[in-house]
Order: structure tokens, then sequence, then C-alpha cells
């Protein structure tokens, strides 16, 4: 990470330097700003497991990003921000060649908005896919039919190394801690449970303007649906949102249940690509577009 004035030419009073807790307020600032949805909370978890940037000027916060290390090997950015009366100045291309210092040999991945496409794959990033964006209110989802001995439970505490390894094979990257928080503050998590093996699992948790259905791991499309109608059903009549992969093929059932396609960021890798081993669980849903 920066030094507190490394890539920081005084022609134009800006200032690169380490995040801090102190700066989750203004951070929090920033984001409203452009509308998105994040609460104090929000970022409070995310910065948790992280580290970051703050990009100053003249002693105001006017940009920020986050980034995650998970492993040895592995690594994503989000939450990169700059206030739109700064951008343009190249202040982007800075703060993230500053975030990437250090990653030259992990697989770094990120969600990328329209805006933001054209820089990352300058910085030597490449499209590997798409993510949907749905919420709405949750509506009552039909039961969705299971094959015989394969059944829907409550996950409890003790499985956590179970739910860890599912996570780390479907995403391709180890994320234990952030997994165990997850667990730990989650509204609801359902287990898939096959002849009493954990397959899958997905999680209910507060998030933005209400809930957020995230991750959810499964090992094909119709046990992923089971896993969502479970949860959108537990949060029937509430503001709930999920980022599926468009690949998944659920944006027509999501929108039958009453979540609405709303945004459609790019995924995007630099380095080696993510390694998922065939026949594995998949990642049908991230926990955030910030961390994957």
């Amino acid at each position: 990470m920066p030094e507190p004035t490394s890539n920081a030419p005084a022609v134009d009073g800006v200032v690169l330097r380490p995040m801090t807790a102190a700066d989750l307020p203004h951070a929090h600032a920033l984001s409203a700003e452009l509308r998105w949805p994040h609460r104090p909370a929000d970022w409070e978890q995310m910065f948790a497991h992280a580290d970051g940037i703050a990009v100053e000027r003249d002693g105001e916060i006017i940009a920020t990003g986050l980034r995650w290390r998970w492993g040895e090997s592995h690594a994503t950015i989000g939450l990169v921000i700059v206030t739109p009366a700064c951008q343009g100045r190249r202040i982007g291309h800075r703060l993230m060649s500053a975030l990437l210092e250090g990653l030259e040999d992990r697989t770094v991945l990120l969600h990328a908005t329209a805006e933001g496409r054209g820089l990352y794959e300058r910085l030597g990033f490449v499209r590997t896919g798409e993510m949907r964006q749905h919420q709405g209110i949750a509506q009552p989802a039909p039961l969705v039919a299971l094959k015989p001995g394969w059944r829907l439970r409550p996950a409890g505490l003790n499985e956590l190394p179970a739910l860890q390894a599912l996570d780390a094979a479907s995403r391709g990257m180890p994320r234990d801690a952030l997994i165990a928080e997850l667990l730990q503050n989650a509204d609801a998590c359902v287990v898939l449970d096959h002849d009493n093996q954990p397959k899958g699992f997905a999680m209910l948790r507060r998030f933005g303007r209400g809930h957020a259905i995230g991750p959810v791991v499964a090992p094909d499309a119709q046990g992923a649906k089971a896993l969502i109608a479970h949860l959108a059903s537990l949060n029937a009549g509430n503001f709930t949102r999920i980022d599926i992969d468009f690949d998944s093929g659920l944006a027509e059932w999501l929108e039958s249940i009453g979540l609405l396609r709303v945004d459609a960021p790019t995924t995007m890798v630099r380095g080696e690509s993510l390694a998922v081993p065939p026949g594995g669980p998949s990642l049908f849903a991230i926990v955030t577009q910030a961390v994957g």
C-alpha cells in the first residue's frame, strides 16, 4: 500500500494514503453521493477483511478503494469510488494502480461498471463473464422439488468448515474469515443436503436497502432455485437483492418471484483464470459485487 505521500504530485494537491476505520463515514458519504445502497454497517463489515486507500485533495477525501487478499494467490478489488466532481482527472487510474501494488503474482477479480470497464482493461483486466443484479419486494416462491435423498435444512455453526470448503471450491479462492463472519451474522443460512452431506448453501443477510441473498452455492440450477426460493419466501414482503452469474440461467425465474433485473456489471480478472474444479459446486450468487 502507498506511503502517505506516494503518487501525490504537489501540482494537483492529491494525496493517496492507507485507509483507516476513521475514514469510513467519509467513504459512506461518497457511496451515498453515487446513490449506492451501502449502509455504514456494510462498509464496516467489508473493511474488516480489507485494506484500502483513501485519496485526499486539500484534506478532503475524494476517492476510495478496497482490496481483499484471499490466501496466497488471489484477491478482489471493490468499492472503487471517485467523487463525480473529480472524475476525468486520472484519479481512478492512480487509485487502481496503488491498489494493484503487491498483487502482481495474484489472480485479481473485480466487477466493473460500464464507466470503469475501459480503465480496468487498460490495467490488464479481461472480461470473463457478466453479473445480473436483481432486486425488489420478494414474493412467496413456490417450493422447488428436489430428487430423493436431497433436502434443505438450517445450517449449524459446527458446519462452518464444510461451508468454507464449498465456497472456496465454487469461487476458486479461499475466503474462510469472510464466510465465518457471514454465517455468524446471517439472518438465515440454509444447507442443501444429500444423504446427510452438505452439497450447497445460501445465506440471507442485511445489506443495503433491505436484505441480500448470497452467497448461493449449489451443484446445479435446481438446487440453487430451491435454496433461493426458501430464503425469498422467508423474506417475502421485504426488499431483497441478489447478484447472480448471468450464465446461471436464473434470471427469468427470479423475475417470476418479484426480483427484477436492475444492473449488469462485467466480471473481470487480471492474471490466471479462477480455477473451479469440474463437476464441483457452482457459485450461483455472489456475496457482493465488491468481494465477489
